[in-house]
């Protein structure tokens, strides 16, 4: 999710949910290390429980990145080892990472946080069966918290990065087995979930789901979460009134100079399927681009929109 999951995204759909843990887009270790720390590390109080999710190949740096998590207030430390992207190969680390135990007892003896590790099934003509209990034992032995499995394998030769969200097929029992042959671990399961029932299948299997285009394409899914997964009333009654939450947000942003489309670009898939969805993307990929625009964009923009319970979006979207 790099570029995607920034901290408007993240501020937007906390106001979603109130109980998902929400993840940033991967940053590198030497983005951490040597980049604009202060404006790559930011996270509103109100996005906890956050994670950062890291990619690098360097135990060491790894560490270190780590410990300027937790002073950050993170609440978890990620490491990404499933990301096929062109520039995660060319760094070296992603799907290409071989020392995955090594990083992650460097990263758990440096901190108190939670160290977890998102990972594929396995990589070009690996076997599945033996990559991943491979790498399961490998980081069960350095103290990970849970591991996060996409359930493809990253076909590095051959397939571009867009190819290896969709092509590799899906091998959901695999990290069933996986949860089976480990059952003292957290095993979250990723990849192709695109609403919370699938997810309610996977729970009865798994410790946890990890939905990522899916929400942040509909976003009006999560406001699903915190009903049918915890039993809890969600934030709002209504995508319309959630959008209409983010509204202070984003007088406080514009007033620290950042640009609104920066943080309406998130909102575009809230109203899928609802009357006047349409109008607002369009008012919005007009005025909201504008250097000068200000929330009464964002609110005409709104005004566009039918009103209806978050019952009703779901239906029509469906």
């Amino acid at each position: 999710m790099m570029e995607w999951t920034d901290r408007h995204c993240r501020f937007f759909h906390r106001l979603l949910t109130r109980r998902a843990l929400i993840y940033t887009e991967m940053i590198t270790t030497g983005a951490v290390l040597h980049g604009a720390r202060a404006r790559l590390m930011a996270h509103d109080p109100a996005e906890h429980p956050v994670a950062l999710q890291l990619g690098g190949c360097d135990p060491r740096q790894l560490a270190e990145c780590a410990r300027i998590a937790e002073a950050f207030g993170y609440d978890e430390v990620n490491l990404n080892v499933g990301c096929p992207s062109d520039r995660v190969q060319v760094g070296r680390f992603g799907a290409l990472t071989a020392l995955v135990g090594d990083c992650v007892a460097a990263m758990t003896s440096a901190v108190k946080l939670p160290v977890t590790v998102k990972c594929r099934i396995g990589i070009d003509d690996q076997d599945p069966e033996e990559a991943l209990e491979a790498l399961t034992r490998g980081v069960e032995q350095a103290g990970v918290a849970a591991l996060i499995v996409h359930a493809r394998k990253a076909w590095l030769d051959g397939l571009s990065p867009r190819q290896n969200r969709d092509i590799p097929p899906l091998d959901y029992a695999r990290v069933y087995r996986l949860k089976a042959a480990h059952p003292g671990l957290d095993i979250v399961l990723n990849g192709g979930i695109a609403d919370i029932d699938q997810a309610l299948n996977h729970l009865g299997h798994l410790d946890g789901v990890m939905m990522g285009r899916a929400a942040y394409q509909d976003p009006w899914r999560l406001l699903a979460i915190d009903p049918v997964l915890f039993g809890e009333p969600a934030p709002f009654a209504s995508p319309k009134a959630t959008a209409e939450a983010l509204i202070p947000y984003i007088e406080r942003e514009l007033a620290r100079g950042t640009r609104l489309n920066a943080i309406t670009r998130h909102v575009l898939g809230l109203f899928r399927g609802v009357p006047g969805a349409r109008a607002f993307r369009r008012h919005l990929a007009a005025e909201a681009v504008k250097p000068a625009a200000g929330a009464a964009a964002f609110r005409t923009a709104l005004a566009l929109v039918a009103d209806g319970s978050a019952q009703m979006v779901h239906s029509a979207a469906a």
